[in-house]
């Protein structure tokens, strides 16, 4: 079975190369593909990176929204491009993901690994703040969860960190996002492209 932790560490680093090459999606499956080859060369089943890139790059555009909204002191373009991308990766697999296979709890402790991992010492911080803002909007889906996906995904955890990634990450000293109050609540999964992107512009309340 591959390896879920190594393979998102791929994606996340495929996205980096992406966004820092001028975003063209068109060349994304090359840059994941050479990445998997580098950074991952005994994994045969690479399904789940194609389908973490590709999602993500589809959803682009609510997903930045989406951060807008939860970090309003840090506007995208100044948010560096290793905390942009997990970013996008986490709320990618939080609201769009196939919880069955990743649990909201574990989509966000992965983005937060990531962040330790790739980012600077203020990274996870913020990233967690970024996460854990939405998935309170969303309501806390599976918040009592404690089924084997996460142990499975901690199990794989630990064996990619045998096998190592390249770090690519800029250093930041970004702080965590603030909370947003008084915002209408996020959607899970199903959300329409148009209606969650008109919410996420809304004007918010900050405590």
């Amino acid at each position: 079975m591959a390896n879920r932790h190594l393979q998102r560490s791929v994606a996340m680093q495929s996205l980096f190369e992406w966004d820092f090459k001028g975003r063209k999606n068109e060349l994304s499956r090359a840059i994941l593909k050479r990445n998997i080859q580098e950074f991952a060369p005994g994994i045969d089943d690479t399904i789940f990176a194609e389908h973490l890139i590709e999602g993500t790059l589809r959803e682009q555009k609510t997903i930045d929204a989406l951060i807008t909204k939860c970090a309003p002191e840090w506007p995208l373009e100044q948010v560096t491009v290793i905390d942009r991308n997990i970013l996008r990766l986490g709320i990618y697999e939080l609201m769009f993901g196939n919880y069955e296979e990743v649990p909201p709890k574990v989509a966000i402790n992965e983005a937060i690994e990531l962040a330790k991992s790739f980012g600077s010492d203020a990274s996870a911080r913020f990233v967690n703040g970024v996460l854990g803002t939405i998935y309170r909007e969303m309501g806390e889906p599976m918040k009592d969860d404690v089924s084997a996906n996460h142990k499975r995904e901690d199990g794989e955890k630990k064996e990619a960190k045998k096998v190592g990634a390249k770090k690519v990450a800029q250093k930041s000293d970004i702080p965590a996002a603030k909370e947003i109050a008084d915002s209408e609540p996020i959607e899970p999964k199903k959300t329409p492209q148009k209606t969650a992107t008109k919410k996420v512009v809304k004007k918010v309340t900050k405590k």
